[in-house]
């Protein structure tokens, strides 16, 4: 006891300040995730093709060979020595460890050649990332990796593998090997841009701010339009706390709400207007799982990284309860499935939301409040329960439109047929009342006669619908 006494009053001695405290916890973006995670999902998280960085580092990897193989064909395609970019890494050598918060975890002989781990894995990472701009032509056309072959068979399991938390490698690492190649300052926008071509083939946005990996930037660019933050806040603010009732998909639909395409496919950009719920188009897939895991669990970790793919997502569970669900975003073409079975992916949605908290600041709390307020009202219930009803194809709104106009036709033959009983016209001594005389049975049937069968024909067909 004594001895831990002593040990307490020498650490709050050498305490740090606040600042360099902050300054400690920035430093780290590259996550060992706990036990209590990566149980749950384990292949969500371990690189299965390609390992980037010292957490799954592995020296007898088949993919070790055709690592070595891409460093001698960027170094001889720069024309630029080894050295030279060993000196420009070991000037943030130390950076880049910091990137890593568990690094103390991984074996020493790892550490002791982090260096030559990180160029080797940022100038492969480089090759893989240029196969979807300007592909390399010094390889040879049956090469495993960097062939047409390679591109459709293997590339897109070294792109999943490279969105992983745990397999990632600090930005820096491939903004430096950029820089000495051309010979050029750093240019992040340059390697941001290169890796969103190859994730996503979309273009990236200027605003995109400093990524400190591939994830973070293929997360950025899931996010580049949506609402305002500070906008968004005092939204909520100013809306009254009350607990809301969240409806599926087709329970929705049933109240009276649309389902369309949003204009983006930021996963930020959804809205509730005059019924209408707007979401982001999303395509489900076989990597779809592992990468939405990683996403959050980089928000969950990563302090300042924000909410918004795990608000996302649990959105997305809320409004999906079973394959019923899936079918009707799909018919609005809003989910495009990979998986085959809307049940599959029904259980996607609904599993990754497992632990997980609700940001209660969330953008989507507002679309939250909006769908409820709007669920509440009687009247737009009864125009969904109408509109269900009697419009849903073309001869049900025939039938309806007959009925309509048979009651307004009743109405005012009635009517008619009262008014002279109340008001009389007036009539003289010398009035001659002439009866008509009864219809000829023989001739054919009056308008009215058509009408009314018509009429009698479209109830049918109403009641039959």
């Amino acid at each position: 006891m004594a001895q831990w006494i002593l040990q307490i009053n020498e650490d709050l001695k050498n305490m740090e300040g606040l600042s360099t405290e902050r300054d400690h916890w920035n430093k780290g973006s590259i996550y060992k995730l706990p036990a209590s995670l990566t149980d749950m999902n384990k292949k969500a998280y371990k690189p299965q093709t390609v390992s980037f960085g010292p957490y799954h580092y592995n020296s007898s990897h088949p993919m070790e060979e055709h690592k070595h193989r891409a460093l001698l064909h960027f170094l001889k395609r720069c024309g630029k020595s080894l050295e030279v970019f060993v000196d420009a890494l070991a000037e943030v050598e130390s950076d880049l460890k910091n990137s890593y918060t568990m690094l103390h975890s991984v074996p020493n002989e790892v550490i002791d050649n982090f260096l030559q781990l990180m160029i080797i894995d940022g100038c492969f990472m480089l090759e893989i990332l240029r196969t979807a701009v300007n592909a390399p032509d010094d390889y040879a056309p049956n090469d495993p990796i960097f062939s047409e072959h390679g591109r459709l068979h293997v590339v897109p399991y070294i792109k999943r593998d490279m969105l992983m938390l745990e397999n990632q490698l600090p930005m820096l690492v491939l903004e430096m090997l950029v820089a000495v190649e051309h010979g050029k300052p750093k240019d992040e926008e340059f390697v941001t841009k290169l890796i969103v071509k190859f994730l996503c083939s979309c273009n990236v946005s200027a605003n995109m701010g400093k990524c400190v990996h591939v994830l973070d930037v293929y997360r950025k660019s899931l996010l580049q339009y949506g609402p305002d933050p500070k906008y968004i806040r005092h939204k909520i603010q100013s809306m009254a706390r009350e607990d809301e009732i969240v409806w599926s998909a087709t329970e929705l639909n049933e109240a009276g709400i649309r389902f369309k395409k949003s204009a983006t496919t930021s996963l930020k950009d959804i809205t509730f207007a005059r019924g209408v719920l707007r979401l982001p188009v999303v395509v489900v897939d076989d990597t779809t799982e592992s990468m939405f895991l990683n996403l959050m669990a980089f928000e969950r970790f990563h302090v300042g990284a924000g909410t918004e793919v795990t608000s996302y997502l649990l959105f997305m569970d809320n409004i999906i309860d079973n394959a019923r669900d899936v079918a009707l975003l799909h018919s609005k073409g809003i989910l495009h499935n990979g998986l085959g079975s809307d049940k599959a992916v029904a259980n996607l949605f609904n599993s990754l939301s497992k632990d997980v908290t609700q940001d209660p600041d969330s953008s989507l709390q507002i679309v939250h409040k909006r769908v409820y307020h709007y669920c509440r009202k009687p009247w737009n219930v009864w125009r969904a329960n109408l509109i269900h009803t009697y419009f849903r194809n073309p001869w049900a709104i025939i039938s309806f439109v007959a009925g309509l106009f048979l009651f307004v036709f009743t109405i005012a033959q009635t009517g008619y047929s009262i008014i002279p009983y109340y008001y009389p016209r007036d009539s003289s001594p010398n009035t001659v009342i002439v009866v008509p005389a009864p219809p000829n049975h023989s001739s054919s049937s009056s308008p009215s006669t058509l009408l009314t069968s018509f009429i009698l024909v479209s109830i049918v067909c109403m009641l039959t619908n």
